[in-house]
């Protein structure tokens, strides 16, 4: 007779091929990158789609608001505008006396970095790992290591990217270390995830460090990879306790990282010596004006503080030992410069 249960394959057997066939994966992992990245490229098209619904849901909650709130959200972006502008007259007013100040000093003029606004298309499922997904890739310049900020504070890197898609790892995860400094004395620290959206936490703090609650982690540069002086969290717990080395120091993300929308991808600025990967090259600032202020020629407030250097030799020239034609190539080698400091483009940056 034949057995009714037929006996399958033993257990034995299976646990052999299954750590047979983990071994295999852990060693060729780092082999396995090109295949990813060309998986996730293979699976942009659906990561779209499937944004499709929530993108015809914003649509339809914003075409069908109300007429009140219409109006309350006019008021409160009047009220903000005026606000605004009462602001940005102070800073007018203060970045006139600081091109006068750099003009005096003879030193360039500081140099914004590119910017570019993504959306959020995919947030992770997975709770041990804090990641999103943003709809902008290789092919808009984004590049691995990229910082990412909100209209708060720091978000997190850019960890992996495919032609049109790019994956950001939040700063709350356990694997993200971040480089920060508190405003109020300059003390250098270092940001560790906990795995909780709202909490980061400061290690092997030393008790005799003078750290507050209340205190601003802004971002120190170091590493060159996060501009220096971006908000990134607030301390809110600091705790001494009796038999450990170190205090105890938890913060608060300034960026709401459970409700992000946009986001801000940031490029290096010329002056701060990173080179992009495979120099790739920096996609076109989303305001126009930035992009016209290589042809401003010696209108540009860089050139005309770096005009400054040949009014200052201009005395020298009328020295005795002074000759004509040194005096005269001193105001050209100036012009020389201050040409090539406008005809340098603001946006490259290798």
């Amino acid at each position: 007779m034949k057995p009714i249960f037929v006996r399958g394959i033993s257990n034995q057997f299976r646990l052999t091929l299954a750590i047979i066939l983990s071994v295999i994966l852990l060693a060729a992992n780092h082999r396995l990158d090109p295949a990813r990245e060309s998986l996730s490229s293979a699976l942009s098209p659906i990561q779209y789609l499937a944004s499709v619904p929530s993108a015809i849901l914003d649509w339809s909650s914003e075409s069908f608001a109300t007429r009140n709130m219409l109006a309350l959200q006019n008021k409160e972006l009047l009220r903000q505008q005026l606000l605004m502008s009462e602001r940005l007259q102070r800073f007018e007013h203060l970045r006139q006396e600081n091109e006068r100040l750099r003009a005096l000093l003879g030193s360039p003029a500081y140099q914004d970095s590119r910017k570019m606004v993504a959306e959020v298309m995919e947030v992770a499922s997975d709770p041990s790992h804090h990641y999103v997904v943003l709809n902008h890739g290789s092919r808009s310049g984004v590049f691995v290591g990229q910082p990412v900020v909100d209209a708060q504070g720091v978000v997190g890197q850019v960890v992996q990217v495919s032609e049109m898609t790019s994956r950001v790892l939040l700063l709350s995860d356990v694997s993200h270390g971040l480089p920060v400094r508190i405003t109020r004395n300059d003390v250098r620290l270092v940001a560790n995830g906990t795995g909780e959206l709202d909490e980061i936490e400061l290690r092997h703090v030393a008790k005799s460090t003078d750290i507050r609650v209340g205190d601003l982690l802004v971002t120190s540069g170091l590493g060159n990879r996060f501009p220096e002086g971006y908000p990134v969290a607030r301390v809110m717990e600091v705790l001494t306790e009796d038999g450990q080395s170190y205090a105890r120091v938890t913060a608060q993300p300034l960026a709401a990282l459970d409700r992000i929308r946009y986001l801000l991808l940031i490029w290096p600025s010329p002056d701060s010596g990173v080179t992009l990967p495979n120099q790739i090259p920096v996609p076109a600032a989303d305001h126009p004006a930035e992009e016209a202020k290589p042809d401003a020629g010696n209108a540009n407030p860089q050139g005309a503080v770096n005009a400054t250097v040949p009014s200052n030799a201009a005395p020298n020239s009328t020295a005795p030992n002074t000759t004509a034609p040194n005096a005269a190539a001193a105001p050209s080698n100036a012009n020389g410069a201050s040409n090539a400091a406008t005809t340098q483009p603001p946006a490259e940056v290798h």
